[in-house]
């Protein structure tokens, strides 16, 4: 299928409900209640035009979860259910209005608004083969089949009484069948009754309540909410599924991996075992990294509670599922689960969507600042403009800990490095002199993956969904150079350091010393030792090039004479990595925040902690791409030198 093609599928999928991308459809969203009424949430979710249900929690005290959704209610009166409880609907509960990107609340709602207060959202937008909302009244008879718009079999299903107290929330899920419910307000084990689901199994267009009072008593209003499983629909093609409900039975371990086929961003899992067990929602904006598990429990009002995973927490996404650790659910029961899948799954066209500058500005509190990139920050490095001072390198998946490019150490916790925002990057260099280049993930452009070693051949999955043109790989838990592989030839990587000035040392694949294979679209294949010993920790950090976002690429020099870098650009290159690779040369970094231009550009290097230097011309603007000037240095334009480059538009 042409891109064109594909575009006009993925609109009409969008307009008609049934394909798009999962950033159409779900979002997290973090927030700081204001005193601002009405307060403007944009989470990129036509809630006005298609509808949709927002769960919205408050993190940093106890108090309940609110679930408001557009079938019930109307104007400014939209009422709320608390999910930890079996009342009535309460109102109102705090959504003003519905928009088009997402939806308002007041500041004066405790649960959704209040100023000051830490708050997560999340929203599930009413869509084919992923959500659905249905309200009926009930007729109190041993069976009622109701109709849905899915447009799939549902995976799981949650019904509500809402307007009689003492209505549990009455769960069905795929993997325990039509005989069994669970309840989300209780910790309760799964139980048997014919009168939830009539023993009956749901299908793609209707659904089957008992006599259960939970479900249907006579002249009561209920709302169901329907998820779809593993159905498709969504993607270029139309054929990725968003959201999977599942089980899995955990070992004597306590440590089990879960295939998805996808990356989750959102998981909710509920450990079946005959005295109970809690209901756990992770999610990514909130800290559930390969370093910390940042829990809420559907069936209690508390605050997020904090798990290591070094103590038993609550293990951590891959890039195709998620692995749960020892500690946090009883070994030798059944556990099911929800997951939805990592956003965004789109190709951006922009590359203000994913890669951002921007200078510190003494905004921040004392030891906290943050750097605004307008997106999700997945990656970032950071520094100071002066002398000695630091390059540092954190992400989304690896949380509070920093990697510094200048050197070989360990990663280093620092409870200030942190991804906890929707638009933030946040760090303790609160200072005019710092600058921060962050980066979102997404396919085509970037990818960041985390990976233990097993000190054997191994292919290990990205969800780059092209193949990396530059690959930076660091271990975390021990002193260990970085490599970094870039393609430059086509048929082999070359290996250098980005904490060193050392030339490529070309690695034929026969030798294994790296990469056994050419890496492809979904894998890359390793070596054993090197970024592959047995105990290592590691984090790779995946580059390509996408047409009007970012060039991966080299050049070769011509000392005296300007070389102009075509990368494909129409307005420059606003971020541009230089290291020569024939011969030893530094790690150059330019940008336009601190500027390229006619005049003089200032440049620092990744590999030492110099303070940059900003009366040099080496670098100048090319609408095409950059180009390298004539009084341009060794380290950036030797004849028949030869340089490896990441360009950003």
């Amino acid at each position: 299928m042409s891109k064109l093609a594909k575009a006009l599928t993925a609109a009409a999928g969008n307009a008609g409900g049934t394909e798009g991308y999962v950033e159409d459809v779900f979002s997290t969203l973090l927030y700081t209640g204001t005193n601002t009424n009405p307060t403007t949430l944009t989470n990129g979710i036509d809630l006005a035009g298609e509808g949709g249900l927002i769960w919205t929690k408050l993190r940093n005290t106890t108090e309940t979860h609110a679930l408001i959704d557009t079938a019930r209610g109307s104007g400014n009166a939209w009422p709320y259910l608390a999910s930890e409880n079996t009342n009535t609907e309460g109102g109102p509960g705090g959504i003003l209005s519905f928009t088009s990107t997402g939806y308002t609340v007041s500041a004066q709602t405790t649960f959704n608004g209040l100023a000051s207060n830490e708050y997560v959202s999340w929203t599930f937008r009413k869509a084919k083969k992923f959500f659905d909302i249905v309200t009926y009244t009930g007729d109190g008879a041993s069976s009622k089949t109701l109709s849905h718009n899915l447009g799939s079999v549902p995976g799981m299903m949650i019904v509500k009484n809402r307007l009689v107290n003492g209505g549990n929330w009455l769960t069905y899920h795929i993997s325990l069948g039509n005989t069994k419910f669970l309840t989300l307000n209780t910790q309760n084990a799964a139980n048997t009754a014919t009168t939830a689901w009539n023993d009956t199994t749901p299908t793609d267009a209707v659904f089957t309540v008992g006599s259960s009072s939970d479900a249907n008593t006579n002249g009561n209003s209920y709302v169901a909410y329907l998820f779809a499983s593993d159905a498709g629909g969504y993607g270029d093609d139309g054929d990725e599924s968003i959201v999977k409900c599942g089980a899995f039975t955990i070992p004597a371990s306590g440590a089990v991996s879960i295939n998805l086929g996808w990356e989750p961003q959102f998981v909710l899992i509920k450990l079946d075992q005959p005295s109970g067990g809690a209901w756990t929602l992770l999610d990514t904006k909130r800290q559930y990294n390969h370093q910390i598990g940042a829990r809420i429990s559907p069936d209690a009002n508390t605050v997020e509670e904090f798990y290591t995973n070094a103590g038993g927490g609550p293990g951590y996404p891959t890039a195709t599922g998620f692995d749960v650790l020892p500690g946090l659910l009883d070994a030798n029961y059944t556990a099911v689960y929800i997951a939805i899948r990592r956003g965004p799954m789109k190709t951006p066209d922009d590359a203000t969507k994913v890669f951002a500058v921007d200078q510190g500005d003494n905004a921040g509190s004392a030891t906290v600042m943050a750097y605004t990139a307008g997106f999700p920050v997945d990656a970032a490095f950071h520094t100071r403009t002066e002398a000695n001072q630091n390059r540092f390198w954190s992400g989304r998946l690896v949380g509070a800990k920093y990697l510094l490019s200048e050197s070989n150490a360990a990663a280093v916790a620092n409870t200030a490095w942190t991804f906890d925002s929707n638009t933030q990057y946040f760090n303790d260099y609160a200072t005019t002199t710092s600058y921060a280049y962050m980066f979102q993930r997404a396919p085509g452009f970037m990818d960041v993956v985390c990976y233990s070693g097993t000190n054997g051949t191994i292919s290990r999955n990205h969800n780059l969904t092209v193949a990396p043109e530059l690959m930076i790989f660091k271990r975390r838990n021990s002193t260990s150079a970085w490599t970094v592989l870039s393609e430059l030839d086509g048929s082999s990587y070359s290996e250098m350091a980005l904490n060193s000035t050392i030339d490529k040392s070309t690695r034929n694949y026969s030798a294994n010393q790296y990469l056994t294979a050419q890496p492809t679209a979904t894998v890359f294949a390793q070596a054993a030792g090197y970024d592959n010993v047995s105990g290592g920790t590691y984090i790779a950090y995946l580059f390509a090039t996408l047409a009007g976002v970012s060039k991966v690429g080299s050049y070769t020099g011509n000392a005296g004479y300007a070389v102009n870098v075509d990368c494909g650009f129409s307005a420059g290159a606003k971020f541009i990595l230089i290291k020569r690779t024939n011969s030893s040369g530094d790690w150059y970094v330019y940008d336009t925040v601190r500027g390229i231009g006619s005049g003089n550009d200032p440049y620092f290097f990744l590999n030492d902690t110099a303070a940059q230097v900003t009366n040099t011309n080496y670098i100048a603007s090319l609408s095409s791409g950059f180009t390298v000037t004539a009084s341009a240095p060794a380290g950036l334009n030797a004849s028949g030198g030869t340089y490896i480059f990441l360009a950003i538009a």
